[in-house]
């Protein structure tokens, strides 16, 4: 296979992190942005020009677009845009504060449409390309104690999966990508706890008070799921959905069961109100 570019937000820790570091040991050459200065300067030194860097928070949309023009004026084509940036935000909704609203929805969501609509242009332009969301089984499943995040992951599936449908014509492919738990820096160190109420201390809410809880680790390997997020960029077609890790293929096919039994039962009454019916 031909060496490719690839353009990844949040290339410091997590997934992104993963991707970067086997992207260019395999010889590929990644575009990755970070939001602090010199958090990878151990890979700007080891490869090189290999290696393009810009600093990027994805909730300022002008800079989203400036950065995204940048990295395709200076390194010409690119192959594949990640949207890795983001953040876990747990919490009964009424624990949260607004501000944790408000950035929550600006970092998950508004950020990856973002930076999506400033890649389009320039995939079109070349005639195709690949565009991969990192998102979670939390974008098709859901948990008490996680209303926001769901919010911003649901979301943003929507977005993706009908901007899958706008751009199939001119050849770029879309897929999300679903992961379990992992042992990333995400759940330890990027995750935000709302400040616990008492009213929710004996409710299924109260269980993501324990999520940083070291002593049980998630199910996920980072590596080997970076590794199937690489290649998937590979397969032709591209694959809508990406379910990575046992834990999100039990919350994901449980919910899309869940939610077909709810909805088959409906056909009659869903039929009743349409314009010619006689019920």
């Amino acid at each position: 296979m031909a060496s490719r570019t690839w353009f990844i937000t949040g290339v410091n820790s997590g997934f992104g992190r993963r991707m970067t570091e086997q992207l260019l040991e395999r010889g590929e050459r990644v575009a990755g942005t970070v939001r602090r200065p010199g958090s990878v300067d151990d890979l700007r030194r080891t490869y090189g020009e290999q290696f393009w860097v810009g600093h990027l928070d994805v909730t300022d949309t002008p800079n989203v677009r400036a950065v995204v023009d940048r990295a395709f004026a200076e390194l010409g084509r690119i192959d594949v845009v990640v949207n890795n940036a983001g953040y876990g935000l747990f919490g009964a909704a009424e624990e949260l504060t607004d501000e944790q609203v408000v950035a929550q929805l600006n970092t998950n969501l508004l950020g990856s449409i973002q930076v999506v609509r400033a890649a389009l242009p320039h995939l079109r332009a070349q005639g195709g390309g690949r565009l991969i969301q990192i998102s979670s089984y939390g974008g098709l499943a859901t948990n008490p104690g996680a209303s926001l995040y769901h919010a911003a992951k649901w979301g943003i599936e929507g977005f993706m999966e009908g901007t899958a449908r706008d751009v199939a014509p001119f050849g770029i492919g879309v897929s999300i990508v679903e992961p379990g738990g992992a042992r990333t820096e995400f759940r330890f160190d990027s995750l935000q706890l709302a400040e616990p109420m008492t009213a929710y201390d004996d409710t299924p809410a109260a269980m993501v008070r324990g999520a940083k809880d070291r002593s049980r680790p998630p199910l996920g390997d980072p590596a080997k799921m970076a590794a199937r997020i690489i290649d998937s960029a590979g397969q032709e077609p591209a694959p809508l959905r990406l379910v990575l890790g046992s834990d999100s293929y039990r919350f994901v096919t449980g919910a899309l069961r869940e939610r077909l039994a709810q909805i088959e039962p409906q056909e009659t009454l869903a039929a009743s109100t349409d314009w010619n019916s006689e019920s």
